[in-house]
Protein backbone atom coordinates (compact mmCIF):
# COMPACT_ATOMS: atom_id res chain seq x y z
CA UNK A 1 0.00 0.00 0.00
CA UNK A 2 2.69 2.63 0.92
CA UNK A 3 6.31 3.12 -0.61
CA UNK A 4 8.96 1.80 0.99
CA UNK A 5 10.37 5.39 1.72
CA UNK A 6 7.40 5.87 3.19
CA UNK A 7 7.20 2.71 5.74
CA UNK A 8 10.78 3.12 6.70
CA UNK A 9 10.33 6.82 7.75
CA UNK A 10 6.93 5.36 9.96
CA UNK A 11 8.29 2.76 11.41
CA UNK A 12 11.89 4.99 12.53
CA UNK A 13 9.62 7.29 14.38
CA UNK A 14 6.68 4.86 15.57
CA UNK A 15 8.99 1.68 16.40
CA UNK A 16 6.08 0.41 18.34
CA UNK A 17 4.09 0.05 15.20
CA UNK A 18 3.40 -3.88 15.74
CA UNK A 19 2.64 -3.58 19.18
CA UNK A 20 -1.13 -1.74 19.78
CA UNK A 21 -1.77 -0.45 23.39
CA UNK A 22 -3.82 -3.00 25.35
CA UNK A 23 -6.62 -1.86 27.79
CA UNK A 24 -9.08 -3.51 30.34
CA UNK A 25 -11.66 -0.92 28.46
CA UNK A 26 -11.53 -2.81 24.71
CA UNK A 27 -14.62 -5.25 24.37
CA UNK A 28 -14.03 -9.38 23.38
CA UNK A 29 -13.47 -8.76 19.31
CA UNK A 30 -12.38 -11.03 16.84
CA UNK A 31 -8.52 -11.35 15.64
CA UNK A 32 -7.18 -9.75 12.21
CA UNK A 33 -7.46 -11.61 9.32
CA UNK A 34 -5.63 -11.61 6.29
CA UNK A 35 -8.58 -10.75 3.82
CA UNK A 36 -9.80 -7.73 6.00
CA UNK A 37 -5.91 -6.56 6.30
CA UNK A 38 -6.32 -6.44 2.58
CA UNK A 39 -9.56 -4.92 1.97
CA UNK A 40 -8.95 -2.33 3.93
CA UNK A 41 -5.49 -1.94 2.02
CA UNK A 42 -7.47 -1.60 -1.41
CA UNK A 43 -9.70 1.27 0.17
CA UNK A 44 -7.13 3.26 1.10
CA UNK A 45 -5.21 2.55 -2.31
CA UNK A 46 -8.13 2.84 -4.20
CA UNK A 47 -9.40 6.80 -3.00
CA UNK A 48 -7.11 9.81 -2.51
CA UNK A 49 -9.51 12.16 -0.60
CA UNK A 50 -10.89 9.99 2.03
CA UNK A 51 -12.17 12.25 5.22
CA UNK A 52 -12.01 9.56 8.54
CA UNK A 53 -14.63 9.52 11.14
CA UNK A 54 -13.24 8.78 14.73
CA UNK A 55 -15.44 7.49 17.79
CA UNK A 56 -14.77 6.53 21.57
CA UNK A 57 -13.93 3.53 19.90
CA UNK A 58 -10.23 4.19 18.97
CA UNK A 59 -9.60 6.17 22.26
CA UNK A 60 -10.45 2.99 24.40
CA UNK A 61 -7.35 1.72 23.31
CA UNK A 62 -5.07 4.69 25.05
CA UNK A 63 -7.41 3.54 28.44
CA UNK A 64 -10.18 6.19 28.16
CA UNK A 65 -13.76 4.23 28.08
CA UNK A 66 -16.08 4.73 26.27
CA UNK A 67 -20.55 4.48 27.24
CA UNK A 68 -21.63 1.73 25.19
CA UNK A 69 -18.82 -1.09 24.25
CA UNK A 70 -20.40 -4.64 25.89
CA UNK A 71 -19.27 -5.43 29.20
CA UNK A 72 -16.61 -2.96 29.43
CA UNK A 73 -18.30 0.37 28.43
CA UNK A 74 -19.40 3.07 31.18
CA UNK A 75 -23.04 1.72 30.66
CA UNK A 76 -22.35 -1.85 31.77
CA UNK A 77 -20.07 -1.31 34.15
CA UNK A 78 -22.01 0.89 36.27
CA UNK A 79 -25.13 3.18 36.53
CA UNK A 80 -23.65 6.39 36.05
CA UNK A 81 -24.67 8.63 32.99
CA UNK A 82 -23.55 11.63 31.27
CA UNK A 83 -24.63 14.82 32.28
CA UNK A 84 -27.55 16.40 30.54
CA UNK A 85 -27.35 19.79 29.03
CA UNK A 86 -30.57 21.38 30.77
CA UNK A 87 -29.44 20.06 33.77
CA UNK A 88 -25.73 21.77 33.91
CA UNK A 89 -27.50 24.44 32.81
CA UNK A 90 -30.51 24.85 35.32
CA UNK A 91 -28.94 23.47 38.48
CA UNK A 92 -25.64 25.02 40.75
CA UNK A 93 -25.71 21.51 42.17
CA UNK A 94 -25.15 19.69 39.28
CA UNK A 95 -22.72 21.91 38.15
CA UNK A 96 -20.87 21.82 41.34
CA UNK A 97 -20.73 18.01 41.18
CA UNK A 98 -19.63 17.77 38.04
CA UNK A 99 -16.46 20.12 38.40
CA UNK A 100 -15.75 18.21 41.71
CA UNK A 101 -15.55 14.62 39.75
CA UNK A 102 -13.94 16.29 36.68
CA UNK A 103 -11.16 18.07 38.91
CA UNK A 104 -10.06 14.95 40.04
CA UNK A 105 -10.39 13.00 36.72
CA UNK A 106 -8.34 15.58 35.22
CA UNK A 107 -4.78 14.73 36.10
CA UNK A 108 -5.30 11.08 34.76
CA UNK A 109 -7.63 12.02 31.65
CA UNK A 110 -5.53 15.10 30.39
CA UNK A 111 -2.28 12.66 30.54
CA UNK A 112 -3.67 10.12 27.94
CA UNK A 113 -1.70 9.48 25.13
CA UNK A 114 -2.38 8.42 21.34
CA UNK A 115 -1.91 5.32 20.32
CA UNK A 116 -1.17 3.44 16.99
CA UNK A 117 -4.73 4.26 15.70
CA UNK A 118 -4.06 7.89 16.03
CA UNK A 119 -0.30 7.91 14.48
CA UNK A 120 -1.43 5.98 11.62
CA UNK A 121 -4.51 8.20 10.67
CA UNK A 122 -1.98 11.41 11.44
CA UNK A 123 0.60 9.16 8.75
CA UNK A 124 -2.38 8.62 6.27
CA UNK A 125 -3.05 12.62 6.45
CA UNK A 126 0.72 13.22 5.74
CA UNK A 127 0.83 10.73 2.83
CA UNK A 128 -1.82 12.95 1.25
CA UNK A 129 -4.59 10.49 1.41
CA UNK A 130 -6.55 12.24 4.06
CA UNK A 131 -8.09 15.44 3.44
CA UNK A 132 -10.04 15.80 7.10
CA UNK A 133 -10.04 13.91 10.20
CA UNK A 134 -13.65 14.28 11.88
CA UNK A 135 -13.90 13.02 15.60
CA UNK A 136 -16.58 12.16 17.93
CA UNK A 137 -14.04 12.13 20.83
CA UNK A 138 -13.08 15.05 22.93
CA UNK A 139 -9.68 13.99 24.59
CA UNK A 140 -7.53 15.80 22.15
CA UNK A 141 -5.46 12.67 21.48
CA UNK A 142 -5.39 13.21 17.55
CA UNK A 143 -4.00 16.79 18.14
CA UNK A 144 -1.20 14.84 20.78
CA UNK A 145 -0.80 12.54 17.47
CA UNK A 146 0.33 15.35 14.95
CA UNK A 147 -2.67 15.48 12.75
CA UNK A 148 -3.25 18.95 11.73
CA UNK A 149 -6.99 19.41 10.17
CA UNK A 150 -8.72 18.05 12.66
CA UNK A 151 -12.66 18.81 13.92
CA UNK A 152 -13.57 17.96 17.14
CA UNK A 153 -17.31 17.69 16.20
CA UNK A 154 -18.50 17.52 19.99
CA UNK A 155 -15.85 20.03 21.14
CA UNK A 156 -12.70 19.47 23.35
CA UNK A 157 -11.99 18.87 27.12
CA UNK A 158 -9.00 21.07 26.51
CA UNK A 159 -10.91 23.82 26.46
CA UNK A 160 -13.43 25.84 28.85
CA UNK A 161 -15.87 28.48 27.93
CA UNK A 162 -18.27 31.39 29.74
CA UNK A 163 -21.76 30.81 29.13
CA UNK A 164 -22.56 34.53 29.72
CA UNK A 165 -19.82 36.22 27.39
CA UNK A 166 -17.90 33.45 25.42
CA UNK A 167 -14.91 34.21 27.13
CA UNK A 168 -12.35 31.13 26.60
CA UNK A 169 -10.13 29.60 29.20
CA UNK A 170 -7.32 26.89 28.80
CA UNK A 171 -8.51 23.87 31.00
CA UNK A 172 -5.06 23.66 32.22
CA UNK A 173 -5.62 27.09 33.59
CA UNK A 174 -8.72 26.19 35.07
CA UNK A 175 -7.53 23.03 37.05
CA UNK A 176 -4.69 25.69 38.85
CA UNK A 177 -7.49 28.20 39.75
CA UNK A 178 -10.00 24.87 40.75
CA UNK A 179 -6.88 24.01 42.84
CA UNK A 180 -6.60 27.32 44.61
CA UNK A 181 -10.20 27.49 45.54
CA UNK A 182 -9.81 23.59 47.00
CA UNK A 183 -6.75 23.38 48.47
CA UNK A 184 -7.80 20.43 51.37
CA UNK A 185 -8.86 18.15 48.13
CA UNK A 186 -5.77 16.52 47.08
CA UNK A 187 -7.53 13.16 45.59
CA UNK A 188 -5.99 11.64 42.04
CA UNK A 189 -7.68 9.11 40.57
CA UNK A 190 -6.36 6.23 38.33
CA UNK A 191 -10.04 5.67 37.19
CA UNK A 192 -11.75 7.66 34.57
CA UNK A 193 -14.75 8.14 32.93
CA UNK A 194 -15.46 8.67 29.07
CA UNK A 195 -15.94 12.71 29.71
CA UNK A 196 -13.74 12.90 32.23
CA UNK A 197 -14.50 13.00 35.81
CA UNK A 198 -15.28 9.91 38.25
CA UNK A 199 -16.79 9.28 41.36
CA UNK A 200 -16.17 10.70 44.26
CA UNK A 201 -17.76 10.98 47.89
CA UNK A 202 -20.80 13.72 48.49
CA UNK A 203 -19.02 15.01 51.23
CA UNK A 204 -16.26 16.07 49.02
CA UNK A 205 -18.95 17.50 46.49
CA UNK A 206 -20.40 19.50 49.25
CA UNK A 207 -17.31 21.47 49.63
CA UNK A 208 -15.97 21.79 46.55
CA UNK A 209 -15.90 25.09 45.10
CA UNK A 210 -16.72 25.85 41.31
CA UNK A 211 -14.87 28.22 38.76
CA UNK A 212 -16.54 31.09 37.28
CA UNK A 213 -15.72 33.52 34.52
CA UNK A 214 -12.88 35.91 35.92
CA UNK A 215 -14.70 38.44 33.20
CA UNK A 216 -17.95 38.55 34.22
CA UNK A 217 -18.85 36.05 36.96
CA UNK A 218 -20.68 33.76 34.50
CA UNK A 219 -20.98 29.97 34.17
CA UNK A 220 -18.11 28.43 33.07
CA UNK A 221 -18.70 25.08 31.01
CA UNK A 222 -15.81 22.62 29.55
CA UNK A 223 -16.04 23.56 25.42
CA UNK A 224 -17.84 20.35 24.87
CA UNK A 225 -21.37 19.31 23.28
CA UNK A 226 -23.10 17.50 26.34
CA UNK A 227 -25.85 14.92 26.01
CA UNK A 228 -29.14 17.27 24.66
CA UNK A 229 -26.94 20.08 23.55
CA UNK A 230 -26.48 20.46 19.73
CA UNK A 231 -23.12 20.67 17.63
CA UNK A 232 -22.43 24.38 17.04
CA UNK A 233 -24.08 24.85 13.23
CA UNK A 234 -20.24 26.21 11.45
CA UNK A 235 -19.19 23.45 12.74
CA UNK A 236 -21.75 21.20 11.04
CA UNK A 237 -21.27 23.49 7.87
CA UNK A 238 -17.48 22.78 7.62
CA UNK A 239 -18.18 18.75 8.26
CA UNK A 240 -20.60 19.14 5.50
CA UNK A 241 -18.42 20.38 3.20
CA UNK A 242 -15.21 17.91 3.45
CA UNK A 243 -17.46 15.12 3.08
CA UNK A 244 -18.37 16.33 -0.27
CA UNK A 245 -15.24 17.39 -1.17
CA UNK A 246 -13.76 13.65 -0.24
CA UNK A 247 -14.09 10.70 -2.23
CA UNK A 248 -14.69 8.43 0.78
CA UNK A 249 -15.42 8.33 4.27
CA UNK A 250 -13.57 5.55 6.67
CA UNK A 251 -15.31 5.44 9.88
CA UNK A 252 -12.69 4.19 12.78
CA UNK A 253 -14.25 2.70 16.12
CA UNK A 254 -17.91 4.35 16.22
CA UNK A 255 -21.08 2.90 16.31
CA UNK A 256 -22.33 5.86 14.81
CA UNK A 257 -24.97 5.97 17.54
CA UNK A 258 -25.28 9.06 18.00
CA UNK A 259 -26.84 11.14 15.62
CA UNK A 260 -24.16 14.00 14.35
CA UNK A 261 -21.85 11.36 13.52
CA UNK A 262 -24.55 9.02 11.41
CA UNK A 263 -25.54 12.07 9.59
CA UNK A 264 -22.00 12.38 7.87
CA UNK A 265 -22.55 9.05 6.66
CA UNK A 266 -26.01 9.72 5.45
CA UNK A 267 -24.56 12.91 3.44
CA UNK A 268 -21.85 10.44 2.42
CA UNK A 269 -24.09 7.46 1.10
CA UNK A 270 -26.19 10.37 -1.02
CA UNK A 271 -23.78 11.57 -2.34
CA UNK A 272 -22.64 8.27 -3.76
CA UNK A 273 -19.22 8.32 -1.39
CA UNK A 274 -17.65 5.14 -0.90
CA UNK A 275 -18.03 4.28 3.13
CA UNK A 276 -15.59 1.67 5.07
CA UNK A 277 -16.31 0.96 8.30
CA UNK A 278 -13.61 -0.85 11.34
CA UNK A 279 -15.54 -1.26 14.38
CA UNK A 280 -15.92 -4.02 17.15
CA UNK A 281 -19.14 -5.14 17.08
CA UNK A 282 -22.16 -3.96 14.72
CA UNK A 283 -22.92 -0.16 13.77
CA UNK A 284 -25.74 2.16 12.75
CA UNK A 285 -24.63 2.39 9.15
CA UNK A 286 -23.65 -1.45 8.26
CA UNK A 287 -26.50 -0.94 5.85
CA UNK A 288 -24.68 1.89 4.11
CA UNK A 289 -20.79 0.33 4.23
CA UNK A 290 -18.58 -1.34 1.16
CA UNK A 291 -16.54 -2.29 3.72
CA UNK A 292 -17.50 -3.60 6.80
CA UNK A 293 -14.84 -4.68 9.15
CA UNK A 294 -15.31 -5.90 12.72
CA UNK A 295 -12.03 -5.92 14.58
CA UNK A 296 -9.97 -3.72 16.59
CA UNK A 297 -9.07 -0.72 15.32
CA UNK A 298 -5.33 -1.27 16.40
CA UNK A 299 -4.65 -4.38 14.82
CA UNK A 300 -5.32 -3.89 11.81
CA UNK A 301 -4.28 -0.33 11.18
CA UNK A 302 -0.49 -1.80 12.89
CA UNK A 303 -0.69 -4.28 9.93
CA UNK A 304 -1.29 -2.14 6.85
CA UNK A 305 1.57 -0.09 7.32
Amino acid sequence: MLKSGEKILFLATRSFVSQPQRSEFVPKHAPVVTDDIKSLERFIDDHQKILILTGAGISTESGIPDYRSEDVGLYARSNHRPIQYQDFLKSAKVRQRYWARNYIGWPKFSQSKPNITHFIVQFLENTGKVTCVVTQNVDGLHSKAGTKNVIELHGTAFRVICLECGVNYDRHYIQKKLSELNPTIQEYSQVIRPDGDIEISQDKIENFQPPFCEHCGGILKPDITFFGDNVPKGRVDSVRQYVNDSDSVLVLGSSLTVFSGYRIILQASEEKKTIGIVNIGPTRADKLATLKISTRCGDILSKII
